[in-house]
């Protein structure tokens, strides 16, 4: 990377910096979102595994703005379901989905199942892009539950209130943001990616 490390999140959610920030900042990077670049394109996500939609979001954006571009796709796998929703998980109830609507697709196709059958996890593959659009790193990490058949709790977003991770005895939207931040696949995968980028500087 050069002198000047900035570094992109392919996301214009300047939320999602924040693990970001903290990791790199104290290491010279600058970090910014899609949201500090009128300039950056929509980027249809036609990939059909999370890997190949983060190398999507990562290597287009990357070579239109001519930055390095972290990008990274994430759902949720239910293993009774075969995977799904999966890249599907944000329009899994189709066009116009809600966080709602996807919940309770979800909680019909579940319906009947025993507990000992609901296992899912929730995945993350982060791809880092230089400037070029090649990719120079990538990682998937995971976190691993099951699906409740009741909603329990009101943070977090998607199918937070449904995932419980069995150890916490808790959803993830009954989870601190703090505890969350740690068992996230999300932040998994963010952290094992940030020691590779910290490799390629060195």
């Amino acid at each position: 990377m050069p002198d000047r490390k900035v570094l992109v999140m392919g996301t214009r959610n300047r939320k999602k910096l924040g693990e970001l920030i903290d990791l790199l900042e104290p290491h010279g990077f600058e970090l910014r979102s899609l949201a500090d670049f009128p300039n950056s394109i929509e980027i249809d996500e036609t990939g059909t595994t999370f890997a190949k939609n983060a190398a999507l979001k990562a290597t287009l954006q990357a070579r239109h703005l001519g930055h390095w571009v972290l990008g990274e796709d994430s759902g949720l796998a239910v293993d009774f379901l075969k995977g799904a929703p999966g890249v599907y998980s944000a329009r899994f109830s189709g066009e116009g989905a809600t966080d709602e609507s996807n919940n309770r697709l979800l909680l019909e196709k579940l319906a009947g199942v025993p507990l000992e059958k609901r296992g899912a996890h929730y995945v993350c593959h982060a791809t880092l892009s230089d400037p070029s659009g090649q990719v120079v790193a990538e990682t998937e990490d995971y976190c691993r539950g099951r699906i409740l058949e009741t909603a329990a709790g009101g943070g977090g977003f998607g199918y937070d209130p449904l995932f419980e991770v069995i150890e916490c005895h808790k959803t993830f939207g009954e989870l601190s943001p703090a505890v969350k931040s740690v068992l996230s696949h999300r932040s998994r995968a963010i952290r094992a990616i940030v020691l590779k980028i910290l490799a390629l500087v060195k």
